[in-house]
């Protein structure tokens, strides 16, 4: 080698020595919002070809929209899912045909919501509704023949016309007031207009598509079928000779604000009989029917307690010629969240929280012993056909991908690789989960996720996250509103505690928290940040701020007036700050009157007990507020009066206020800033001091 380029190549190694070096950025919340979703996996009746849905993102214009893709799974060359709808049309709900030989779906494509239809083996949709009002909902019957499907109507309209026709003269009416003479008048971010979500039955035609105006079966049931606001297709289900169909629904009387007495209907699709209710001596939650391959057993999930929205859901086999029922697996001490059928009609496969995981399990039907199927992060949604089974599946570094897998879990393989471009040069940071003695002694878990880019002996500061519910869990998952690889990308290491109240450690553990919000949880949280600091010497304990939102809203303006001097600064995000008050103006009263034993008239103490806004003047840690208008949960008063408190008591703190979201931050662009404001703040108050 001659000097000269051998002067050029030492001038130039240290230069690639430095770029080696650089470390990769981490995840940033225009990544999260940005990234593909994948969702509803679902397969052909015989297991060959899994359709899946994937959410797409357009920042600039501010919205989402979602496409189906399509695998099949016995091609050899295992090459990925491709598209299977048109690009730029925004599919949900996908179904296939008995046959296997179509998927249906709906879209808005036409301007409104109506179902939809596309061959697998090719070619453009079908349109196959042309209703004058919205789909919200379907389901076809098991022979292909008949549609069940869900509008929201006036009751009283003897056919969807009249609705239509209703709407229209009240949107030209220059007066805007609405009376009302009973509960709901408004439901998580939607005032009620006197419509009701009803089931209707269409009879399809040689053509494929709906003959004549489709029957409402769900007459006679003053009702939401499916509930509102977040009910769907699994709130009702065919019985397999096409005849009947079972559906859930909470009759709306006066205490249907207070009541969670949802039970269980038969209705007919052409006999004149009136709806049978199968689980009248139940008064508390019925709901999920799934019927036998035969009609004779119907399979559902139901909760014990009256009022309580966070009681376990069983697992119940009717007989429906004795109408007796018994429950599955009564020593399960989980909560099923939902009933698919195995192909021999023995087992049940549900997910479930599971200590800090969701989990897929297999509950024997006869004797109600559970196996853990998919287990070690989140399953999301699954579908089972003969021995196949597809499922999303997710953790604290990953979001959902498709798998396939025998029914028994084993031979798992990956079916999609969404986002791996995109997150190639993204750091992630490592997380551990840990344990700790919490109140009473008893177990309490929690996670810790490192910072991206983790330099060993160094002390990094600390976003101690807090989840909402209380009966919640901020376990091993990709977030999308509060995930930790946002803040571990900004720097920070992160703590959560999954204090008593939480789901998947045993019933107990989740109905501890009731009547007790202020008590064993922070207890819990208290007790899980000094294990925390112990045991991982990275963590920053002078330089920490604490988050929630919703109940962790309510611990942390809790935490400002009981632990002050805990954190560098607090994150209220849609936080309760007065529990009286809430017992009057939240929307599904039976949350606030179960949590504290009454209304706030019967027990005006148990609402006084731990409410935050009677230690306001003890109040010091900076405090970020953050509120949506159309939050009919948590209302935006709650987050003004947090912000006007902490201004009075000339504590350092900022208001967020978004006018068009509710309880969550929704808005591709809405969510960045919300990040942002909140990066910043923790920034502000974390920042090492020269």
């Amino acid at each position: 080698m001659t000097l000269k380029p051998l002067l050029l190549a030492l001038l130039v190694l240290p230069s690639l020595a430095s770029a080696q070096a650089t470390p990769a950025r981490g995840l940033d919340a225009r990544d999260l919002v940005t990234l593909e979703r994948v969702s509803s996996p679902t397969l052909s009746p015989d297991g060959r070809f899994l359709v899946l849905s994937v959410r797409e993102v357009d920042y600039e214009a501010n919205k989402a929209s979602s496409g189906l893709w399509i695998e099949n799974l016995l091609a050899r060359d295992a090459a990925p899912p491709v598209r299977f709808t048109p690009e730029g049309m925004s599919v949900n709900s996908p179904a296939f045909s008995p046959d296997g030989a179509e998927v249906w779906f709906l879209s808005a494509k036409s301007g409104s919501s109506q179902v939809w239809k596309q061959a697998v083996a090719g070619g453009e949709p079908v349109q196959v509704t042309n209703f004058p009002l919205d789909v919200g909902t379907f389901r076809l019957s098991p022979d292909g023949k008949q549609l069940a499907v869900s509008f929201e109507v006036f009751t009283d309209c003897a056919d969807l016309a009249c609705t239509r026709q209703r709407l229209d003269a009240r949107a030209a009416n220059k007066a805007t007031g609405q009376l009302y003479d009973k509960l709901f008048v408004r439901h998580w971010d939607t005032w009620k207009d006197g419509r009701r979500n009803q089931l209707f039955v269409a009879a399809l035609g040689a053509d494929g598509k709906p003959a004549g105006e489709p029957v409402r079966v769900s007459a006679g049931i003053e009702g939401d079928v499916p509930t509102k606001p977040f009910g769907g297709k699994e709130d009702y289900a065919w019985a397999p000779d096409g005849q009947s169909l079972v559906l859930s629904a909470k009759i709306g009387g006066n205490d249907e604000s207070w009541s969670t007495n949802f039970d269980l209907y038969r209705v007919w699709v052409r006999a004149r009989r009136a709806p049978q209710n199968l689980t009248a001596d139940n008064k508390a939650l019925d709901g999920g029917p799934v019927f036998s391959a035969d009609g004779r057993t119907l399979y559902y999930r139901a909760m014990k307690r009256p009022g309580f929205e966070a009681d376990r859901l069983a697992l119940m086999a009717m007989d429906l010629r004795s109408g007796k029922a018994r429950e599955i697996a009564p020593d399960w001490d989980f909560s099923a969240s939902n009933i698919t059928l195995s192909a021999d009609g023995k087992s049940i496969y549900t997910t479930t929280f599971d200590t800090g995981t969701y989990a897929l399990f297999k509950v024997d039907i006869a004797t109600g012993a559970a196996t853990k199927v998919v287990g070690g992060g989140t399953v999301g949604g699954f579908d089972l056909a003969g021995d196949t089974l597809a499922y999303t599946h997710e953790n604290l570094k990953s979001p959902a991908q498709a798998f396939v897998a025998r029914a028994d879990g084993s031979a798992a393989r990956q079916v999609t690789r969404q986002n791996e471009e995109k997150l190639a040069g993204i750091a992630f940071g490592d997380y551990e989960q840990f344990n700790f003695k919490g109140w009473n002694d008893e177990t309490v878990h929690g996670y810790v996720v490192k910072p991206a880019n983790y330099e060993e002996g160094k002390r990094y500061p600390v976003a101690f996250l807090i989840h909402g519910g209380p009966q919640g869990s901020f376990g091993n998952n990709f977030h999308y509103r509060w995930n930790p690889q946002t803040y571990a990308g900004a720097g920070f290491a992160v703590v959560m505690i999954d204090f008593h109240g939480s789901v998947g450690y045993g019933q107990a553990f989740t109905d501890s928290i009731s009547g007790d919000w202020g008590g064993k949880p922070l207890e819990d949280l208290q007790k899980g940040w000094a294990a925390a600091l112990e045991r991982y010497d990275f963590l920053d304990g002078e330089r920490a701020c604490a988050l929630g939102g919703s109940y962790g809203g309510y611990m942390v303006a809790w935490i400002a007036g009981q632990w002050p001097d805990a954190f560098d600064c607090l994150v209220n995000h849609a936080g309760v700050v007065d529990t009286r008050i809430m017992g009057f103006n939240t929307e599904e009263l039976w949350f606030t009157e179960w949590e504290n034993g009454g209304t706030p008239v019967q027990v005006p103490q148990n609402y006084e007990e731990f409410n935050p806004i009677n230690h306001v003047g003890n109040w010091k840690s900076p405090m970020l507020v953050i509120h949506g208008q159309l939050d009919y949960r948590v209302l935006v008063e709650q987050g003004l009066a947090s912000f006007s408190a902490a201004q009075r008591q000339g504590v350092p703190s900022q208001l967020l206020y978004f006018p068009d979201e509710n309880h969550w931050i929704l808005k591709p662009q809405n969510s960045v800033l919300w990040h942002d404001t909140v990066k910043d703040w923790l920034k502000r108050w974390t920042a090492e001091k020269e």
